[in-house]
């Protein structure tokens, strides 16, 4: 009973700690805190408008939260002041009606509020459907700006939960799929080609263009997160390498596909043999399941500031991208021969080694390296690019006020 009484006090702990329940929590309490700001400066007895734009406002990052209550703030107050110029002008019918959504969506475009362009036409519609019409979009515009103040500050004194973890177990869990896929083409390797089977593994490669972008998804979420987090000292570096990781795992994938379009092909092409003699099929089966280790170390190490075991990752990267292109050596001396004595399908076959230098290549500790420090170094470019722009501009702005005032 004590343990059972241990164990739910524990999850409960870590749920708390998770980003989903940090942020349930913090959208709540801003709601809250603004319908009760809003009772007392608002005219208005159930003034919903406040705890909904906090909702909408307090996004799962600060950063987003910023950008968002701007837009949000900008695309109610486009739409009172349309819905107070079509109340003095025409009125609510059923064509002004139309033209007032209209115009409402054409002028949320050229405002840039981006996905808040329905809450311009919804902002006029409420206040456009109202008797005093000045004094609701008054009220709604207070509202509006309490719930965005409001989010803000609840985004500033509670910090915002980071989005790491789930970034990094969702590039563990494409890595996971990815070497499974690769353990699945080294166990069909034996007996006579299948073309089904191997279509079935194409089919499953080609799903991991899916797996990429919901990875993708979460990366950018995190990346956010990092953004102007008070809890964060190496944002930039965390997002460098996730997004640099991820950047290899989708080559390799891409790779994948290639490759399980060349198995598939040659099942084809040898619909009554064996797609390869039992000792090259052998070493094609060692290299597929050490690369299928290789790519799990490869994620394990690049999610390192999740899981702390970097050394351990990479060392174990290292030895098995090692031993794989030991087999992959001997493969490729097996498949000369091959080629020698069955010249009819070398061109599939020199495929498929091609596409396995490429994967082993994509994955070793030098590329990715050589990869973040690029991506670091055209991150310096673009800052200083930046300010010497603004300076630029600064100093363009001065001469014409001096010329000027000459």
């Amino acid at each position: 009973m004590p343990q059972t009484i241990s164990s739910i006090a524990t999850r409960v702990a870590r749920r708390r700690r998770e980003p989903v329940a940090v942020q349930a929590l913090r959208s709540t309490a801003a709601a809250v805190i603004s319908y009760v700001v809003a009772l007392r400066l608002s005219s208005e007895p159930n003034p919903l408008t406040a705890p909904l734009t906090a909702l909408l406002v307090v996004q799962v990052t600060l950063y987003s939260t910023l950008t968002t209550s701007v837009r949000r703030v900008n695309s109610v107050v486009v739409g009172v002041l349309i819905a107070i110029g079509f109340s003095v002008l025409v009125g609510l019918t059923w064509w002004s009606l139309g033209l007032l959504i209209l115009a409402s969506l054409v002028v949320g475009h050229l405002v840039r509020v981006d996905e808040f362009v329905p809450e311009v036409a919804i902002s006029a519609m409420l206040v456009l459907g109202v008797t005093q019409v000045a004094d609701t979009a008054w009220d709604r515009v207070v509202e509006t700006l309490i719930g965005a103040v409001v989010g803000l500050l609840v985004n500033l004194l509670l910090a915002p939960p980071l989005w790491i973890g789930p970034a990094g177990t969702a590039i563990t869990d494409l890595a996971l799929r990815m070497s499974r896929l690769l353990d699945h083409l080294g166990e069909d390797l034996p007996g006579p080609g299948r073309v089904e089977q191997a279509a079935a593994r194409l089919h499953e490669a080609r799903r991991l263009d899916n797996d990429i972008a919901q990875v993708d998804t979460a990366l950018r979420q995190a990346e956010d997160s990092l953004r102007l987090n008070p809890r964060v000292k190496e944002g930039l570096l965390f997002r460098l390498v996730l997004r640099t990781g991820l950047d290899t795992l989708e080559i390799c994938a891409v790779v994948l596909r290639v490759a399980s379009r060349t198995l598939t092909d040659l099942a084809k092409a040898r619909p009554d043999g064996p797609l390869f003699e039992p000792e090259t099929a052998a070493a094609l089966r060692e290299v597929l399941r050490h690369t299928a280790i290789a790519v799990e170390s490869f994620a394990q190490l690049i999610t390192a500031q999740v899981s702390a075991n970097a050394e351990e990752a990479e060392a174990r990267l290292t030895g098995e991208l090692a031993v794989a292109r030991v087999h992959r050596d001997r493969l490729a001396d097996l498949l000369l021969a091959t080629a020698r004595e069955d010249p009819e399908h070398w061109q599939l076959r020199g495929a498929l080694l091609t596409e396995i230098d490429r994967v082993l290549d994509e994955l070793g500790v030098e590329k990715r390296s050589q990869r973040l420090l690029e991506e670091l170094d055209e991150h310096t470019r673009t800052r200083r690019t930046d300010g010497l722009r603004g300076r630029l501009r600064r100093g363009t702005r001065r001469r014409r006020g001096a010329e000027r005032s000459g």
